[in-house]
């Protein structure tokens, strides 16, 4: 017989599933509307989730996150780039290094589709405390840890 804890992390994990099919709807149809394929999309992601922390993506880095090779890489960032979404920008600092940038356009794109699920996530946070969020932003990050190991083919932590 499966313990009150068990059979709660088993919802939970069941929950995270539920979440994870619906937010790739989301993204596929993103992703559909604008002749992307999922990589696509993924690279999107990486490039702007740089962009906020304020880094500049490499090419290189890319791949690392969307587990490309480079060959693979090049003709992902070429696609992009050739419909407007990416555009090569060279280093200030180091004329040999290019970074990459989402364009305006892909961010205007992505505001449209996202944007309205981006406000509903945050008003349904409003009911929780400080406390609370705290737990789930750990909770969150452990759990795409886990996702990213088990996506990549990295074994267990058993």
């Amino acid at each position: 017989m499966q313990s009150d804890a068990a059979a709660a992390r088993q919802e939970i994990a069941l929950l995270l599933r539920r979440l994870n099919v619906e937010l790739d709807a989301v993204g596929q149809r993103f992703a559909d509307l604008h002749g992307l394929n999922r990589t696509d999309v993924r690279a999107l992601v990486a490039i702007m989730d740089a962009a906020r922390r304020g880094e500049a993506l490499t090419a290189g880095r890319l791949g690392e996150a969307v587990d490309l090779r480079s060959a693979s890489v090049t003709a992902l960032v070429d696609r992009l780039e050739k419909v407007g979404h990416v555009r090569r920008v060279r280093d200030p600092e180091d004329r040999r290094r290019v970074g990459l940038e989402m364009s305006e356009a892909a961010m205007t794109a992505g505001a449209q589709h996202f944007g309205g699920l981006a406000r509903d996530l945050s008003a349904a946070m409003e009911g929780y405390s400080a406390e609370d969020l705290a737990v789930v932003r750990r909770w969150l990050e452990d759990m795409t840890g886990v996702i990213t190991r088990h996506s990549r083919g990295e074994p267990s932590a058993d």
